[in-house]
């Protein structure tokens, strides 16, 4: 299995060991742009594996806070009780870079800044750039997804 993300594409697409197209999907990478520094709110660029897989098991829309499930399920009015809330539901797979000096270690290490690929409220428009850095799913293609892919999938991340 192997992940490409296009930016330019706000596409994520599975490939198979033969490199036969197994899924694709809309996604929504950072509204900032691209780039790999810490704190820049950009989406990393490079080869990336999938370092950790969280969240099996939790109904759609659960909600996380650190990695962790609340308990709480993504609703308008709990998203109108915490506007300010960075959604992170349903499923989180965790990346890390595998280019020293690019996305890893130092000041650009993707897995120290939290990037993921995980899913967002059905509100939440995807397909355009507008996440804080991660790669957004609807929630649905995020249990799709994480349901096909183990810890160790490269990710490959390109504009």
């Amino acid at each position: 299995m192997h992940i490409n993300i296009s930016i330019l594409q706000q596409k994520l697409t599975l490939l198979d060991e033969s490199g036969k197209v197994k899924a694709q999907y809309a996604i929504s990478s950072a509204a900032n742009g691209v780039g790999c520094e810490k704190n820049s709110g950009c989406t990393p660029l490079g080869a990336h594996i999938i370092r950790a897989r969280i969240g099996d098991q939790q109904p759609l829309n659960a909600v996380f806070v650190g990695r962790r499930p609340t308990g709480e399920i993504c609703t308008p009015e709990l998203m109108a009780e915490f506007p300010e809330r960075d959604w992170i539901l349903t499923r989180i797979l965790w990346l890390s870079g595998n280019e020293l000096g690019k996305n890893r270690l130092g000041n650009v290490d993707t897995m120290q800044r939290y990037i993921y690929i995980h899913g967002t409220p059905d509100s939440v428009a995807v397909g355009s750039p507008d996440s804080h850095g991660c790669i957004r799913m609807r929630n649905t293609d995020i249990v799709e997804l994480f349901n096909m892919v183990p810890v160790g999938t490269s990710v490959m991340i390109a504009e």
